[in-house]
C-alpha cells in the first residue's frame, strides 16, 4: 500500500522526485555479457556490411553514364574502392572476432559453437520458434544469445560470411592477377563453381541473402527488446543485459 500523501504527490509532480514510486517500481537485474571488443566488432561489422551491400549493388548494376568526359569522373572507381576497403575490414574483423572467441568470456564463443547433441538446447530452440510465431506467451530469460539466435548467427552469419569472403576475394584475385595473395588463397573457388560469371552470380545472391538475414536480425532484436522483457539492442552498447520482473 502506498504511504504517500496528497502533498507528496504534488511535490513529486513539481520536482519529478518520487521515492515512493521508485520503492514500489519493478525491479531490474543486469548481467555483464558482451565485452568491449565484441561490442566494437559488432558495430564496425554492421557498418562494413552496409557499405558492402550498397556498393556491391551498384557494382552489379552500375549507375547510368555520367555526362562529360569519362576522365572527369571516377564514381565507379570510388564505389569499387569503398567495396574493397569494406571487404578488408569485414574479413580482418572476422579474424579478430575468432581470436576473441578464444581469449574472451564464454559468451564470446557462442557465435562459433553449437551444442547440437544437447537435447535441452533443441528444446529451447523450438520454444523460441514458438514464441516468434506467437504460440508461446513469453520467452525464457537468456543471458547470452537465445538458442535460436545462436543457431541463426552460426548458420546465417558465420558460415555465410565465410562464403562471401571466399567468393569475394576469389573475384578480387582476378583483378590483382595470377600469383597474387588473393589468387593463391582463393583462386580455387572459381574453377570449383565453374567459371568467373558463376562466382559473380553466387556472390550477388549471397549479398541479398545477407540483406535478408540482417533485416530479420534487426527485427528479432527489436521485437525481443520490446516483448521479451530483456534488453537486446542496448546490451550491444553497454555490455549489460537487463531483465525485468
Amino acid at each position: 500500500m502506498s504511504t504517500s500523501t496528497p502533498s507528496a504527490h504534488k511535490l513529486a509532480d513539481a520536482t519529478g522526485i518520487d521515492a515512493d514510486a521508485v520503492a514500489h517500481g519493478q525491479s531490474i537485474k543486469s548481467v555483464y555479457v558482451y565485452e568491449a571488443p565484441v561490442r566494437l566488432w559488432h558495430w564496425i561489422n554492421a557498418l562494413a556490411i552496409t557499405v558492402l551491400a550498397v556498393t556491391g549493388y551498384f557494382i552489379g548494376r552500375p549507375l547510368p553514364t555520367m555526362p562529360g568526359e569519362a576522365s572527369d569522373h571516377f564514381l565507379m572507381g570510388y564505389i569499387r574502392f569503398a567495396h574493397f576497403a569494406a571487404a578488408y575490414v569485414f574479413a580482418v574483423g572476422l579474424l579478430g572476432r575468432i581470436y576473441w572467441a578464444l581469449v574472451g568470456n564464454h559468451h564470446a564463443r557462442e557465435l562459433f559453437t553449437l551444442p547440437l547433441l544437447t537435447p535441452a538446447y533443441w528444446k529451447e530452440v523450438f520454444r523460441m520458434i514458438g514464441w516468434y510465431l506467437f504460440l508461446v506467451p513469453k520467452p525464457n530469460q537468456y543471458v547470452g544469445h537465445n538458442p535460436m539466435a545462436r543457431l541463426a548467427m552460426f548458420c546465417g552469419f558465420f558460415l555465410f560470411s565465410i562464403f562471401m569472403i571466399s567468393t569475394g576475394f576469389a573475384l578480387y584475385g582476378e583483378g590483382l592477377g595470377a600469383g597474387s595473395w588473393a589468387d593463391r588463397l582463393f583462386g580455387w573457388v572459381i574453377p570449383l563453381m565453374g567459371q568467373s560469371q558463376d562466382v559473380h552470380t553466387w556472390h550477388r545472391l549471397g549479398m541479398w541473402g545477407m540483406v535478408v538475414f540482417v533485416t530479420l536480425h534487426v527485427y528479432a532484436a527489436i521485437r525481443e527488446d520490446i516483448m521479451g522483457r530483456q534488453s537486446i539492442v542496448s546490451t550491444m552498447i553497454s555490455g549489460y543485459r537487463t531483465f525485468k520482473d
